[in-house]
């Protein structure tokens, strides 16, 4: 088996190595929640990370890797003996697939056997499999709701509670919780944001040195693993004694009741929601003073700790991308510094910067290089630069890119700073002439708009579906590969009656398999919202194309919220464009919304079949999630094919048309192609009415 990549050889990505690192040397802090586009190693120095962890003493034969010194009272496989047989061991990583089953996260009770031969048998899943180890979520964005919120309370707990009807078994779980997502993918929601300790927005660098380091050392990792993974070795040994060191160190470390108070003044005012982000920002700020080797919590320890706690917690627009202000954060800090020093040996004293044991030079994260400014810092925005501030010493100053590359070395495409901006040609096709960009305005309610029907989609909280999730409204005989639950009460009453002919004698009942019944749920499941909006000269008419964006930016707003796909196609012009192909990311959808130019003819039929190409590859990649097709026009269609057959191709959609048309005189073209498509129609104006008159009738 290969090596790992060397956490040391990772060239830059400083921020994030600090934030893992903190996380080795104190679980407490709550993991490391990774942002970033694709190909910038995140999932490398994961999985770099669990060979510096210092290997753990387990109880020999425990499923549940139980402590010797101090076992699990309530662990499944216990009690164990005080001299119960040990065994020493690496770390465990334990990867989480984004299909993954709750069953497969938390463990399973074989409800079957339970019920069948009166055995209680449980397996555990990977939680438990990641006690004292890594637990790394690759694509944390794209798991389900419920497996997150399961996932972040186990971390938080530090237990996990398995529940099966009358069944019911708890064990430790205690772990260092890394999640990576690529926001361009979909974000999460914020209480699930908030339940991650920190988090790291990482990028690639676009300096072509740079850039070529990282390839360099690419090359030479896979034309020798070993060997390459052999000349970082005394890097890599060097960092998991310090982590080791600052573990020893971590219960001496003092928190002055001074900088306890500048840590919840920051938090304030910031104007983050509960009490997380101040524990949170404690716990990393004294790990980050143990990892130091202090022993007292200083103000530079306080702002890395905020630095990485708070861009994920504060106060933002739905569409807009966490990140920090570093210049309100200097202030808060600047108002609040105490008087003097917090200890004698404090090394925020200016008379004591050379004072024995202070760490300088470049692989120090608070040497000199931290305390002025410097172009490497976080921009004001919350973004990162192509260079982070220093945290591991394993990382030579002037790495600031990932290893395995990242994207074009190109500069990144210009955009309001919300999201991806629009590629050249989507909002504008060839042979329209631009016009101005309308700006967009405050989003507001809007009516809920669902499909018609159940389905069996994924779990989310617009139209009616039937699956895992919901409330039980039956029972149904479960399928040959056996049930996904069980349904008790269903089941019994299946075996009941016949008892008699399985010749039952005294109390209990006598079940077999085909008693076995499943339930049957009902909830909500998540749809395609795609967007089909005209953006013609005669939507840009009395600034009409202002109302336009900010309705359908609120409709974006409400499908963020009910945890739909959302896609965007655009017909001006000479024909029609998908500005935003089907994807989870609202911000995406909402960063080409506003971006979005008018102008030109209107080639309505070519609108409408492009939005049908766009459901059919859609609905071949993702059958089981339903559609519902927004069309925001006028009606009007003055270039292209026909209408008609435009519309027949979207037979059976659940279809909307947003009625733009204005004025004293009106044709009524939209409601005509409602007719069409079977579609409802919603006009304009009453997006805002029908929420409106809804609050008054209640």
């Amino acid at each position: 088996m290969n090596p790992a990549y060397p956490f040391s050889a990772v060239v830059g990505l400083d921020d994030l190595k600090l934030a893992l690192v903190l996380n080795a040397v104190s679980p407490r802090t709550g993991g490391v929640l990774v942002r970033g586009e694709k190909g910038t190693a995140k999932s490398t120095i994961v999985r770099a990370l669990a060979a510096q962890l210092p290997p753990v003493t387990v109880v020999a034969g425990c499923r549940f890797h139980c402590d010797p010194a101090a076992p699990d009272p309530g662990c499944p496989d216990g009690p164990h003996e005080p001299d119960a047989a040990r065994v020493r061991r690496p770390a465990s990583l334990v990867e989480l697939p984004v299909g993954a089953s709750e069953d497969r996260l938390a463990g399973s009770l074989d409800l079957e056997r339970a019920l069948t031969e009166g055995v209680k048998a449980f397996e555990p899943g990977l939680l438990a499999a990641a006690h004292r180890g890594v637990l790394y979520v690759d694509e944390v964005n794209l798991l389900h709701d419920h497996l997150v919120d399961l996932l972040l309370d186990a971390a938080a707990l530090g237990v996990c509670y398995v529940e099966r009807e009358t069944v019911s078994v708890r064990h430790a779980a205690r772990f260092l919780l890394v999640g990576t997502m690529n926001p361009e993918e979909g974000e999460l929601r914020p209480q699930l944001l908030d339940r991650f300790g920190l988090t790291v927005e990482v990028r690639a660098t676009r300096e072509p040195g740079e850039r070529a380091e990282v390839v360099r050392r690419r090359f030479a990792f896979d034309a020798d693993p070993e060997g390459f993974a052999a000349r970082w070795a005394a890097e890599e040994a060097a960092l998991a004694e310090r982590i080791a060191e600052a573990r020893t160190a971590l219960p001496a470390v003092r928190l002055p009741d001074a900088r306890l108070r500048q840590i919840t003044a920051v938090c304030a005012g910031f104007e983050v929601d509960g009490l997380r982000a101040d524990l949170v920002t404690a716990h990393a700020a004294v790990a980050h003073a143990a990892w130091q080797g202090r022993d007292v919590v200083t103000r530079e320890d306080v702002r890395v700790a905020a630095r990485l706690a708070l861009p994920h917690r504060r106060r933002r627009d739905p569409f807009d991308a966490p990140g920090l202000d570093e210049r309100l954060l200097d202030d808060l800090l600047d108002r609040t510094e105490p008087d003097g020093p917090d200890d004698p040996d404090d090394p925020d004293d200016p008379d004591d910067r050379d004072a024995p044991g202070r760490p300088e030079g470049p692989d120090d994260p608070s040497g000199p290089q931290s305390d002025g400014p410097r172009s490497d810092r976080a921009r004001p925005d919350g973004s990162q630069s192509d260079g982070s501030q220093s945290g591991c010493p394993a990382a030579p100053s002037h790495e600031i890119s990932g290893e395995g590359g990242g994207g074009p070395a190109s500069d990144p495409p210009p955009g309001d700073g919300t999201g991806p901006a629009p590629r050249s040609g989507d909002a504008a096709p060839q042979g329209s002439a631009p016009d101005d960009v309308a700006a967009v305005g405050t989003p507001f309610r809007v009516p809920v708009l669902r499909v018609a029907g159940v389905g069996e989609g994924v779990a989310g909280r617009r139209s009616s579906g039937r699956g895992r999730h919901g409330r039980t409204i039956g029972a149904r005989v479960a399928g040959g590969t056996g049930p996904s639950a069980i349904d008790l009460p269903a089941t019994l009453l299946a075996a009941a009656p016949r008892q008699a002919l399985r010749g039952r004698r005294g109390p209990g009942l006598i079940l077999r398999r085909e008693d076995l019944r499943e339930p049957v749920r009902e909830g909500r499941e998540g749809n395609l919202v795609l967007f089909v909006v005209d953006a013609s000269g005669s939507m840009g008419a009395r600034r009409r194309m202002a109302v336009v964006k900010t309705a359908v930016l609120s409709l974006l707003l409400d499908a963020y919220q009910r945890r739909d796909k959302v896609g965007l196609v655009v017909f001006r012009g000479r024909g029609a464009t998908v500005a935003l192909p089907p994807t989870s990311s609202v911000e995406a959808g909402a960063a080409r919304l506003r971006a979005l130019p008018t102008g030109g003819r209107t080639p309505l039929a070519e609108g409408l079949a492009t939005a049908a190409e766009v459901l059919r590859v859609e609905r071949m990649r993702d059958p089981d999630r339903r559609p519902l097709l927004v069309v925001v026009t006028d009606g009007r269609a003055t270039s292209g094919g026909d209408v008609t057959r435009a519309a027949t191709a979207l037979a059976g959609v659940t279809s909307v048309v947003v009625d733009c048309e204005s004025g004293p005189v009106r044709l009524g073209l939209a409601g005509a192609l409602a007719l069409r498509l079977g579609a409802r129609v919603l006009p304009l104006e009453s997006l805002g009415d029908l929420v409106r008159d809804r609050r008054k009738a209640g």
